[in-house]
């Protein structure tokens, strides 16, 4: 028996893949003038629910796609509004994910030592 249950090792794997993407879109964004740039993303939301359909959330594997449609004459794929609200959005679910697992695991600590 694992003293992490699937729920906090879903939300582990999910902080780790909006982190994973909140690099992939800074990346895009620091590239916005790279001429033949393509866009890179990963889908960590689906990943994540297909191993979590499996029973193991621990088995998500994030893995990064280069969109090769061109936004640009010269060939770049960044689009300046979509990557900042992407980014924005990416940072929220990535706080929000963090505030659930802290409060996991400060009613743990509550649960295991009587003090809050």
């Amino acid at each position: 028996m694992s003293l992490i249950d699937p729920t906090q090792s879903a939300l582990q794997r999910a902080i780790e893949g909006a982190s994973m993407r909140q690099q992939l879109l800074a990346g895009n964004l620091a590239n916005v003038n790279t001429p033949g740039y393509g866009r890179r993303d990963v889908d960590f939301h689906g990943a994540l629910q297909e191993a979590m359909a499996a029973g193991d959330p621990a088995s998500a594997v994030f893995s990064p796609t280069t969109e090769t449609g061109a936004v640009a004459a010269d060939g770049n794929g960044i689009d300046l509004d979509r990557e900042s609200a992407e980014l924005a959005k990416n940072a929220l679910d990535q706080q929000a994910l963090v505030t659930v697992a802290r409060a996991r695991i400060d009613t743990m600590v509550t649960a295991i030592t009587g003090q809050g």
